[in-house]
Order: structure tokens, then sequence, then C-alpha cells
């Protein structure tokens, strides 16, 4: 599994990784970016991403922009999209939920629950 981790807080991004260490799940290579744009560059080069995980609320390009771009374009439709964020109002879920977004985290979360989403999209 090819795994996106776009959060604007490095610390954040750091912290899922260590969650990948304890989790019981085949992860091949890991992926980061600090925004939308920055995860668009990312894509570009690695068409192959199985998993994107993205916070909502970043400077330059939001995770909704990015989830939006990624809807456009027919070669991530396998691409299984996660949003892990400390906005978990109805009216985000919702719009979410039009963005083909798997699930919906809110921050903060448990160890385990990255494990139980990633063995659910695995």
């Amino acid at each position: 599994m090819r795994i996106l981790i776009v959060d604007d807080s490095a610390m954040m991004r750091k912290m899922i990784r260590r969650v990948f260490a304890l989790v019981d799940v085949p992860i091949d290579e890991i992926f980061e970016a600090g925004n939308g744009a920055e995860a668009m560059e990312v894509l570009e080069m690695h068409d192959d991403i199985d998993v994107l995980l993205t916070d909502i609320n970043m400077p330059v390009m939001s995770g909704t922009e990015l989830l939006r771009a990624i809807a456009r374009q027919p070669k991530w439709r396998h691409m299984r999209r996660v949003i892990i964020s400390t906005d978990g109002s109805a009216a985000r879920r919702d719009e979410a939920a039009g963005l083909d977004v798997r699930c919906y985290l809110e921050k903060p979360f448990s160890p385990e629950v990255i494990r139980d989403v990633l063995n659910e999209v695995a």
C-alpha cells in the first residue's frame, strides 16, 4: 500500500507516520505534503497512491479543494480517501460524503482508529 499524508502540521504528519509503525498493515511507501497544492505535485509524480489521508483546513489549497481536484481525475478514481481533521461539523461531513471520502476522523485520534481505518481501506 502506498499512502499520502497531507497536513500543514509537520508534527501531525510525523505522528501519523508513527501510528503506521504500530499497525499490522503492509505499507510500501509513505509520501507527505504540507497542503493540497503540494499533494497534487506528489500525485502527479506518483499516480499509484492507494490511500490519501488529508486534513481539511490548510493554507494554499485546502483538503476540500484537493478532494475536488482528485475527483475530477479518472486516474485517481481508485484512491481511497480519508479525512483527518479537527472540523467534524455536519456541514463538513456532508461535503466530504459528496467527494467519495471513505472515512472522516476527528483529531485527536487513537492509533487503534488509524489501524482500523487502514484495515478497512486496504
